[in-house]
């Protein structure tokens, strides 16, 4: 089970890595706090202070198109806040 989607890279993401040292991940849905933590431990070689979750529920979308009227479904997920050690960071951009 891979643990780690993709890291969220966002303003808000930026901001709150800048001034509270927490960086956002997707995560598989069913992954706990501790797999999560073990996860970023082994891949990033930081330790993690602490781990929060949160679930997204998907949402019914329509819009409007030339062939008429279309219904969807934007996908459910699941995302991680980790607040790493004072001093250390995660470098995304170091394997591109």
């Amino acid at each position: 089970m891979s643990v780690i989607i993709k890291p969220v890279v966002t303003e808000k993401m930026t901001d709150h890595t800048e001034k509270l040292n927490r960086y956002g991940f997707v995560v598989n849905p069913k992954a706990n706090k501790l797999q999560i933590k073990k996860a970023v431990e082994e891949m990033y070689n930081v330790s993690v202070e602490a781990v929060n979750t949160m679930v997204y529920a998907g949402k019914s979308k329509s819009r409007f198109t030339k062939a008429g009227l279309i219904n969807g479904r934007t996908n459910k997920y699941k995302k991680a806040i980790i607040t790493v050690a004072e001093g250390e960071v995660i470098d995304f951009y170091s394997n591109i």
